[in-house]
């Protein structure tokens, strides 16, 4: 592993990046059926979201959002309950693959979503067919909660439960 990971704020100073990112094979691969509206969703800052850049020395790796699924305006996870958290992460440099950004940028995350006392959970979505994206958030402490179908994507919902929980 190289670097420390900072996780700051994206703006729209980042939006050919995160554009460019959005081609990268392994991102498609991961995420082949989402647009996620740049333009427009850099653009605000609702108080359910926060959307983060993810660097490594100073250069931009990856990128975190965590959501209020219970708040989210677009439903995507249906009816939520209170408490919860969503994670949605991806390492976008092709030559940081593997390096231990995405746990970095993991444990930075989850630490976010506990620092709020009321948060039981974090849930995450990823495709049934990534069984290394599922590996890894095993390994983090995540437990499969059941498949679910989001769009056109067949996912695994996994579930991570507030230490001491």
């Amino acid at each position: 592993m190289s670097g420390q990971i900072v996780l700051r704020p994206a703006t729209m100073d980042d939006l050919a990046l995160l554009r460019r990112w959005d081609e990268e094979p392994h991102v498609v691969e991961s995420d082949p059926n989402d647009d996620w509206g740049w333009e427009v969703e850099l653009a605000r800052d609702p108080d359910w979201r926060e959307q983060l850049v993810a660097e490594a020395g100073g250069r931009p790796v990856g990128f975190v959002q965590i959501i209020d699924p219970a708040r989210e305006q677009s439903r995507y996870w249906g009816d939520c309950p209170p408490g919860l958290r969503a994670i949605d992460i991806w390492i976008g440099e092709a030559d940081a693959l593997g390096r231990g950004y995405g746990t970095q940028m993991m444990r930075q995350a989850i630490a976010r979503c506990f620092a709020d006392a009321a948060v039981t959970a974090i849930l995450i979505d990823p495709l049934q067919s990534n069984v290394r994206a599922i590996r890894f958030y095993e390994r983090l402490g995540f437990r499969a909660v059941g498949p679910r179908r989001f769009g056109e994507d067949d996912c695994l919902v996994m579930r991570l439960e507030r230490p001491g929980s």
